[in-house]
């Protein structure tokens, strides 16, 4: 039981770090979108995308496969040294290349006028894939404190030169230039534009690879290479469905500056419209994100117990998994006409994304949930098959519905390829789940939910008073808070008094009669 206490606690406080982090970033993009045009923040979304998948390569998997050797050695630090040395290699020698051919590079990311862009976003990479090693040193020694402490670190310096290269140095150039011109000016200013994002990434990325210094500190620096050969062996599954994970999340920012080549400012704009308003709908991602902390603990550990009752909490954890994201689906769109000031008026064309990414994302919510039958049946290499059934259906569909429904609004081609893929593996991994590893999942009930939640939502559109929108809040509120109260009313959850629980069942018995 204590074990268990520590693995909650730790992973509470990583969890915390993430979903902190997460948000601060997320409280970024009011800055750019606000700060830039579409084509300049469509820069901004279509390099991250990229960078996702990169890190990706860059990790090879070895941040999982430290895990799983250290434990085993009886040398841990031979794992760690062994790891440091091969990560560090491969950063260096991705950075070297990247300078060497940075021209080329360039041209073929659809950037050929921004360089500088494409070596800064190299650089702050190639460290993130070298500090993920020392950061899964710190998760081996339980050291969840310090982790979060330089995680929150990266995060607050990475806002704070947001905030002073975007907002004050313009100010600080008219009124006091020689303050700031030493560095502001040779970099261009004002027109170095969203270069200053990437420039803020490397400079903390720097002060994150400064903290992490003295846990780099072991006894002798060297690689072991039959150890190392035994690494790759284990971890370059893991790599492939990183990669194809990644690339589908990030496939429509990716994919549109491709599809419309003889456009390149207008595939910018769709990529940066896309990017802003599914920033909106990455509430429900940060609750998935919440979840999967806390639920891999959480399986893993009622796996060892016997009897029904472990089935009984899968079955539990699905159905309100699915009650509380159907709950945030409806509060975002309830109040969607508030939330998106979040992001500039000039990105509000693309709000129609919202609904389909908070879908699309809620159906991998589900998939993640489903997939403990592979875990817990030691048949992972499933969770390979899936991620790249997951990455064709991704492609496939922004091949074919974004450049069929063309510009301006192609980026909705690549919402519903998200919704599509992530639906798709999300049924076949229930499918396969049945027959590998039964769970008697409440569908009907859950259906029931998903059906309710539909028709609020329908009826909270039709209840759109325009000239009165006060009116409109109010109605939908109560619509939210109708959902609220089924739900408790259905699941007894003991939070209604006794008398208003007593009027409900009787309301429910005097239907039931007539």
């Amino acid at each position: 039981m204590a074990g268990i206490k520590s693995l909650v606690k730790d992973t509470a406080v990583y969890g915390l770090s993430s979903i902190i982090g997460r948000f601060l970033n997320w409280g970024l993009v009011p800055l750019y979108t606000y700060a830039f045009p579409l084509d300049e923040y469509g820069i901004v979304s279509y390099l991250y995308a990229i960078v996702a998948v990169v890190i990706v390569v860059l990790n090879y998997g070895m941040e999982t496969g430290f895990f799983r050797y250290a434990s085993k050695e009886e040398d841990y630090e031979k794992v760690y040294c062994t790891c440091l040395v091969s990560i560090a290699t491969t950063s260096c020698l991705f950075i070297a290349l990247v300078a060497e051919f940075l021209s080329p590079i360039s041209s073929a990311l659809k950037l050929p006028h921004h360089p500088s862009y494409i070596m800064m976003m190299a650089v702050t990479v190639a460290v993130d894939a070298f500090t993920n090693i020392p950061f899964a040193f710190l998760r081996f020694r339980r050291k969840a404190w310090t982790f979060a402490a330089i995680k929150l670190i990266n995060i607050g310096v990475n806002i704070g030169l947001n905030i002073f290269f975007i907002l004050l140095c313009p100010k600080i150039y008219e009124s006091a230039p020689q303050l700031i011109s030493w560095f502001y000016e040779p970099l261009g200013g004002a027109t170095f534009s969203v270069g200053w994002i990437f420039l803020a990434n490397v400079i903390s990325t720097m002060v994150v690879l400064a903290c992490l210094v003295p846990w780099m500190r072991v006894k002798r620096f060297a690689c072991d290479t039959l150890l190392l050969r035994k690494m790759l062996n284990y971890s370059w599954p893991l790599l492939v469905l990183g990669v194809a994970g990644n690339l589908s999340q990030g496939m429509g920012q990716i994919i549109i500056p491709y599809i419309f080549p003889d456009d390149p400012d207008g595939a910018r704009a769709m990529v940066g419209l896309y990017g802003a308003n599914i920033k909106i709908a990455v509430v429900m991602m940060m609750f998935t994100q919440a979840f999967r902390y806390a639920y891999e603990p959480f399986i893993f550990s009622k796996a060892a117990q016997q009897g029904e009752n472990k089935t009984m909490a899968y079955c539990d954890a699905m159905k309100y998994f699915v009650i509380f994201g159907l709950a945030i689906f409806l509060g975002v769109m309830y109040y969607l006409p508030i939330l998106k000031h979040f992001i500039s008026p000039q990105y509000w064309a693309g709000l129609s994304v919202v609904p389909i990414m908070m879908i699309a994302d809620l159906c991998f919510g589900i998939y993640f949930n489903l997939s403990l039958w592979y875990k817990l049946t030691d048949r992972t290499r499933w969770g390979m098959y899936l991620s790249l059934l997951g990455f064709v259906l991704m492609l496939a569909g922004n091949l074919i519905l974004v450049p069929a429904i063309g510009m301006p609004n192609g980026y909705l081609g690549s919402a519903w390829a998200a919704l599509i893929s992530y639906a798709g593996i999300m049924t076949v991994s229930y499918l396969l789940g049945r027959k590998y590893y039964p769970i008697p999942y409440e569908v009907k009930r859950i259906g029931c939910y998903t059906l309710l939640a539909a028709l609020l939502w329908g009826i909270g559109i039709l209840c759109d008073f325009e000239y009165a929108m006060w009116g409109t809040y109010i109605v939908r509120t109560l619509l939210l808070s109708l959902y609220v109260l089924i739900v408790v009313y259905f699941e007894n959850v003991p939070l209604l008094s006794t008398k208003l629980h007593k009027i409900l069942h009787h309301i429910d018995k005097t239907t039931s009669k007539s």
